[in-house]
């Protein structure tokens, strides 16, 4: 596995730590190694040296698994030099050569970018030109992960798949979305299709609308150059949020394989109505959080932020209405929210029934009895909750809502696997069912695009709101004007 842009944080925080717990499971083959490669400049002692720091640093090797890791970490090489310039190839592809001899190690090569994404084309288009992405062998593998943002708009994401797919065949490319390895976030199928008494129900005829959430309670922090040029449309609302809008919504797949599951998921983005340009500013609303409170704590203001531009229109939060034109979801709004400096840091995924056509208890005291809820909970504190109403004991009827939990934590015990270590032994095993495919990349961005569009001609203004707040009251209104509420997680 080459790690390209090994030096970087995500090869410390989730990379190793995700190939280390396989390696603790007894999932990694037997012969298998990691280069990372780098301009940094570093030999293999300083690469381990400075990957222990962050295993040791985030808690992620136990008192008694010293030697697991010495063992692991003598599988861990390094290999300095600039991957966008074509001179690098030849020594790469020898440094590749001498660890496999030493490590008899076989055909098989999973490369991960690991770069900023203005290195992805050219990192590509020189693994093909120095022959890097077919396996010598006609037992051997090429795979590519890619990270996102995939492009930042229709456009350049259709041109990224293009050089993508000039190089490497489809069914290379793993374009990777930490999201769709969370647990919780590939139960939605086994809960909707692997339990009889929710399918039935999960539709048009039952449903009012469905809310999903990605609040954050920290800032930019130190990515603010970055985030700058991202925002919260493209950051999350874009691929995480997307798909998981894709998962509650689709057709159940004649079988559990990566290309039905995918087939049925392109669907669900192709009848997604686009938000047209005259009505951006009723279904979108943008939000960038000022000064506040968030935890007890002050936090500063969007603007305040290092390496912020002054007067920068960045959003920090943003809220859709969508509709999907299909038979099961005609006329039910999916509304869609992420922010950061909210006030807790969760990620749900809300179904809301509609209410019972005939109000019985009209004359009965009701403590805010309100709409089923079935509440998909990503993180944290992984599980499901189903809110529904049911009568206080005593010798008066009344009736209060109450909540059925379930947690991952209390029925099964352990810690969650991290979503990279899912998602790179599936790539490992050949399994791209958590993947996205270039189409539906395609797809998602055909309906955030025109709302970038319309958002750079201004037609719907920047809304501050106080951070430790859930939003602008923009966002509320939006709702009010459905005669519905958001959900306060």
């Amino acid at each position: 596995m080459i790690i390209v842009g090994a030096s970087g944080d995500l090869t410390k925080r989730k990379l190793i730590p995700g190939l280390f717990d396989l390696a603790r499971k007894g999932m990694l083959p037997s012969r298998f190694a990691v280069l990372g490669v780098s301009r940094t400049d570093m030999d293999d002692d300083a690469f381990r040296e400075h990957l222990l720091e962050g295993m040791n640093r985030f808690g992620q090797i136990g008192k008694s698994e010293k030697d697991l890791w010495n063992g692991f970490s003598r599988q861990l090489f390094y290999h300095a030099a600039d991957p966008s310039d074509h001179s690098s190839y030849q020594a790469l592809s020898e440094t590749i050569t001498a660890i496999r001899k030493r490590g008899q190690i076989g055909p098989h090569l999973l490369w991960y970018l690991s770069t900023p994404p203005r290195l992805y084309e050219p990192i590509v288009e020189l693994l093909g030109a120095s022959g890097m992405n077919r396996s010598s062998e006609a037992d051997g593998w090429v795979r590519i992960i890619i990270e996102k943002p995939f492009g930042y708009d229709l456009e350049s994401a259709k041109e990224l798949n293009r050089k993508v797919l000039s190089v490497f065949d489809e069914e290379q490319v793993y374009r990777i979305d930490h999201y769709l390895g969370k647990e919780t976030v590939q139960n939605i199928l086994v809960f909707r299709f692997a339990n009889g008494i929710f399918e039935p129900v999960w539709n048009r005829n039952y449903v009012d609308h469905v809310q999903i959430t990605a609040a954050e309670t920290v800032g930019v922090e130190n990515r603010g150059p970055y985030y700058d040029g991202a925002g919260a449309l493209r950051d999350m609302v874009q691929n995480h949020m997307l798909q998981l809008l894709a998962l509650t919504a689709m057709e159940p797949p004649v079988l559990f394989d990566a290309r039905q599951v995918r087939d049925e998921k392109q669907k669900v983005f192709e009848a997604i109505r686009p938000i047209p340009s005259g009505a951006v500013a009723l279904r979108t609303v943008r939000g960038q959080y000022a000064a506040g409170t968030v935890g007890g704590k002050e936090a500063r203001g969007y603007l305040d932020e290092k390496e912020i531009p002054e007067g920068s229109t960045t959003e920090t939060f943003v809220a859709l209405k969508l509709t999907i034109d299909n038979w099961r979801w005609a006329g039910v709004p999916f509304y869609i929210r992420s922010g950061k400096r909210l006030p807790k840091r969760v990620t749900e995924i809300a179904i809301q029934f509609k209410r019972t056509p005939h109000r019985l208890f009209l004359d009965i005291p009701v403590e805010r009895l309100g709409n089923n809820t079935i509440v998909i909970r990503i993180q944290p504190d992984e599980g499901i909750s189903l809110r529904f109403g049911t009568k206080v004991p005593g010798a008066t009827m009344k009736t209060r809502p109450v909540t059925m939990d379930f947690r991952y934590g209390a029925s099964f015990g352990g810690r969650l696997a991290d979503a990279y270590t899912r998602l790179i032994h599936d790539c490992m095993l050949g399994d791209p069912t958590l993947y996205a495919r270039g189409d539906s990349v395609n797809a998602a961005w055909s309906l955030i695009t025109p709302v970038q569009d319309a958002w750079k001609e201004n037609e719907t203004p920047v809304f501050p709101y106080e951070s430790g707040t859930w939003g602008p009251e923009a966002a509320d209104e939006m709702l009010d004007r459905d005669n519905r509420k958001w959900r306060r997680p």
